[in-house]
């Protein structure tokens, strides 16, 4: 294989950025997610690689190391924008609620599927397989939602953002019943553990009291440090206190989640003997660098993760009828699934909501950290990838409607315009009898 000019290696990742930028643009006025069209230039990338002879460059290590950094940051930029203030409670309550229902419920129709249409898929498996695919993606929902009113726009970003969250330790939680397996491509059942599920919540507690003081230590120290390069340490550390979580088999996006969380909500997390170890001044300036470094951060590993995502897909998965059925089934589950859901915690106002549950970054990253022994030889990838582009389309067409919709009423309003006459005293008519004050 011929070696690679890396002066045209930066003039592509230029290009790919800029063009990201431009996606992003055409997004915010057709809805169209940025997503599906970072993911098609992925593939025409794919074509050209292949015309030139790179088309057997090995990928994954790649798009797993910008899965796992891309879902950081988009937790942490989700963290960072979600205010605990007490009108808010009920909302952020309800959109959990929402969330979990519906990530649970999904994920349970979804498993009966793939282990009713896929051979040799366990129940275990088949709830492994679901997970991924039952996950609302934050990195798809979140730059999408920007047009809608303030309430919609909210839980959607509270629901994504706990659908992200519950639906990751849902997977590491299945990933750790799987038993040790020597025969690769072994049939996996059920693991019997006693006490498994109280082991995970104590793994889960153990973890939220690490982040809580692993936070407070970290905004303490941080708002000390007068150095102009501390923001991207302060990534640094995240970053390694995620990685050395997961060495120790903790729930490691919960302190990516915590720290958002509290930096963001630091009058409410500081309070008593506390307050007076904060210098607010400072804490804040470091949230409002971090806000800024996340965004662009999160930007750019959304970007290069779904154009190599584009590169490594195979469309031929897609002309597949089993597929097309298996995918079909899940999709039609989805919505039916969220429909029910909405309409008792939310009411009758469910649009656009009930078809904004697209799939993506999540979804592919904990589809490709589906361990080997639980692998399942017959499942096909195009599954993955035909519900994504499904389930973004079906979201676009809901948000083109509901635009125009909205559109419509607001031109219908502006042509029929309230009208106003001059007010004028009212005048006695001439011959009328008048009554004075006293009743004479």
């Amino acid at each position: 294989m011929q070696s690679v000019d890396p002066y045209l290696l930066i003039i592509e990742a230029s290009v790919i950025i800029i063009l990201s930028f431009f996606f992003g643009e055409v997004s915010k006025r057709t809805n169209i997610p940025s997503v599906l069209m970072l993911i098609v230039l992925g593939i025409l990338i794919k074509l050209g690689l292949d015309a030139f002879g790179f088309g057997n460059l090995n990928f994954f290590p790649i798009l797993e190391i910008l899965g796992i950094i891309g879902l950081i940051m988009i937790v942490l930029e989700a963290a960072l924008e979600l205010k605990l203030e007490r009108d808010k409670y009920l909302a952020i309550g309800k959109a959990l609620v929402v969330a979990l229902i519906g990530l649970m419920a999904s994920t349970w129709v979804a498993a009966i599927i793939l282990e009713r249409f896929i051979d040799g898929m366990s129940t275990q498996s088949a709830w492994l397989y679901a997970t991924p695919l039952s996950i609302l993606s934050s990195a798809i929902i979140i730059p999408s939602v920007t047009g809608l009113k303030g309430s919609k726009r909210e839980f959607h970003i509270y629901e994504s953002t706990f659908s992200d969250i519950l639906g990751i330790m849902l997977f590491y939680f299945l990933t750790s019943q799987l038993p040790i397996s020597e025969a690769a491509g072994e049939t996996l059942d059920v693991v019997e553990h006693t006490g498994g599920g109280l082991a995970f919540a104590g793994n889960v507690v153990l973890t939220i009291v690490l982040s809580l003081v692993a936070s407070y230590a970290i905004v303490l120290i941080f708002q000390n440090i007068k150095s102009h390069v501390k923001l991207f340490l302060l990534i640094a550390v995240l970053l390694l206190l995620y990685a050395v979580g997961k060495r120790l088999h903790l729930s490691s996006l919960i302190i990516i989640l915590i720290f958002g969380l509290l930096i963001a909500n630091m009058r409410l997390f500081f309070r008593g003997p506390l307050k007076k170890m904060l210098n607010y001044k400072k804490a804040l300036h470091i949230y409002e660098g971090l806000h800024v470094v996340t965004v662009e951060t999160a930007f750019v590993v959304r970007t290069f993760f779904f154009v190599i995502f584009g590169v490594t897909i195979t469309l031929s998965s897609l002309l597949s009828v089993d597929v097309a059925i298996v995918s079909l089934l899940i999709i039609l589950s989805i919505y039916l699934i969220r429909f029910v859901i909405l309409r008792i915690f939310i009411g009758s106002d469910i649009l656009p909501q009930l078809f904004v549950a697209p799939r993506g970054l999540i979804t592919v990253l904990l589809f490709y950290a589906i361990p080997t022994e639980a692998a399942i030889e017959n499942f096909e990838p195009g599954v993955l990838l035909f519900i994504i582009i499904g389930t973004s389309l079906i979201m676009t067409l809901a948000m083109v409607v509901d635009k125009k919709r909205t559109t419509s009423a607001i031109r219908k309003v502006a042509d029929a315009p309230v009208g106003y006459e001059r007010w004028k005293a009212p005048t006695l008519a001439e011959g009328a009898d008048v009554e004075s004050p006293s009743g004479h």
